[in-house]
């Protein structure tokens, strides 16, 4: 398995090498060659397996070169049940004969992110030692990427963390679990602008290869490709446990939607490769907040993102992106995989603002497999009230757009799984708002809002951003 630029100007790459790499040389994103098919009974013979079990067999088919031991060994350290609140690491709740919902927030920072990172910390940790080197990580969150890097890389040899947070714009909850953390590779640094403004300074700086290649920048963000692959277990996962039940001569080939809370499409990209690879998902349901410029592209086939003043603060912010970082890997699948085509798509974005693709508008759905939706805000507190009141189910705004959408495409004798993405903890305003009450925090939790917080403010400037860079990264 090799792996090559959705812009053309990268030679084929081993895993391991865009394993650290993250954003490919050319600025591309970094896809794999081909995409590995896994048969139905292939599939069924992996029903037995732990989770743990799951991720070498999945990950295994896209990270070529790593011997099988090691691969089981980071696997097994990734998805200890000690690191995880619940034995099976993601459990499927089924609400009703409809919906169910995948547990993807029972990991340290209690966000679907941790899923990845918790084997990316693994791996990238594995990658540097074996070659006797260091890396400093750059990257941007909306709130939850960035507890989850940070928790899966505090103390890791070789690795230090650089990550840009918008000012004012994360939950109190977010901002704890980032800022009381001591270890001293860890640097956080809150941007004065938005999601999508970190997002570009760190395009920005990933961009310059002479920086990139004297201070061994690297990425966490879901462009990092290790981090798509590593989501990909899940989905096969929960087409597992959603068929459980069906009795053993009818399971193949049964068919799941699936709908995902969605801001930067890297979770829902991960599904489209599983389904691609041979999951039985009929649909995958992208789900937008308020800032619907991805719903708003599948339902007309053009993509305009908007500036970042014009991005909308809601309360579900982990989800206020409006220029979606790994969006150019499915547009990329749409031009046929053809390079050329996708730097000129590109280059008329940058120029316009706007990339049309309203004529392949009806492959979203009939080759792709994807639907959108959208949620505004009276739509979540009306989602997770209703849960609530009916299944006895607190969940999370994201979860809650994902739920609130999910019924707007749900059909008769389709199972719809639903992506949790966060535990409601760390959103209690909207929470109380919705039932009347403050979802219940951990102790050890509660212990972090009090914690003393260390970050440092900077303006929205990518100079002040590489010095801060300059000052204190490693060697």
């Amino acid at each position: 398995m090799k792996y090559v630029s959705t812009r053309g100007g990268m030679q084929p790459s081993p895993f391991a090498e865009v394993l650290v790499e993250g954003l490919a040389p050319d600025g591309g994103l970094v896809v794999p060659e081909t995409v590995p098919h896994v048969s139905a009974a292939t599939l069924e013979s992996w029903r037995g397996l732990d989770y743990a079990g799951l991720a070498i067999e999945v990950i295994g088919r896209y990270a070529d070169g790593v011997p099988h031991a090691d691969l089981e060994r980071l696997c097994r350290a990734a998805y200890d049940p000690a690191v995880f609140d619940d034995d099976a690491i993601v459990p499927v709740r089924r609400l009703d004969d409809e919906l169910a919902l995948v547990g993807l927030s029972e990991g340290p920072t209690l966000a679907f992110k941790d899923m990845a990172m918790q084997f990316l910390g693994q791996a990238l940790e594995y990658a540097l030692a074996h070659d006797g080197a260091t890396l400093n990580i750059l990257g941007a969150t909306s709130g939850d990427t960035g507890s989850a890097a940070e928790y899966a890389l505090r103390g890791k040899r070789g690795i230090s963390v650089f990550m840009l947070s918008p000012q004012g714009r994360m939950s109190r909850f977010q901002r704890a679990q980032m800022y009381s953390l001591t270890d001293p590779n860890i640097h956080n640094i809150a941007v004065a602008g938005d999601f999508d403004d970190c997002q570009h300074l760190v395009k920005q700086i990933a961009g310059d290869a002479d920086f990139k290649r004297r201070y061994r920048i690297g990425a966490v963000n879901s462009i990092n490709f290790a981090r798509v692959c590593a989501q990909i277990v899940y989905y096969f996962w929960a087409w597992l446990r959603a068929t459980d039940a069906v009795p053993a001569a009818e399971r193949s080939g049964r068919p799941i939607d699936v709908t995902v809370p969605s801001g930067n499409f890297g979770n829902i990209f991960s599904g489209y490769l599983a389904r691609r690879m041979g999951v039985p998902i009929r649909r995958l349901v992208l789900a937008t907040n308020e800032n619907n410029v991805l719903d708003e592209f599948f339902r007309t086939g053009v993509y305009r993102p908007r500036a970042g003043e014009e991005a909308l603060a809601t309360s579900s912010p982990s989800m206020d992106i409006s220029r979606a970082s790994n969006f150019e890997r499915f547009v990329f699948e749409v031009l046929d995989r053809d390079p050329e085509r996708l730097r000129a798509a590109w280059a008329g974005l940058e120029r316009d603002g706007v990339l049309d693709l309203s004529a392949e508008r009806e492959r979203f759905a009939d080759e792709f497999g994807f639907a959108s939706g959208s949620s505004t805000h009276a739509d979540r507190v009306a989602a997770i009230r209703e849960t609530h009141e009916r299944y006895g189910v607190v969940v999370d705004p994201h979860t809650a757009d994902g739920l609130a959408v999910a019924r707007r495409h749900l059909e008769g004798g389709i199972p719809m799984l639903v992506l949790e993405t966060a535990k409601p903890a760390k959103f209690p305003e909207i929470v109380e708002e919705a039932i009347g009450r403050a979802p219940s925090v951990p102790e050890h939790l509660r212990e972090l809002l009090e914690a003393p917080q260390f970050v440092t403010e900077a303006s929205n400037d990518q100079a002040e951003i590489r010095a801060i860079i300059e000052r204190d990264a490693l060697a």
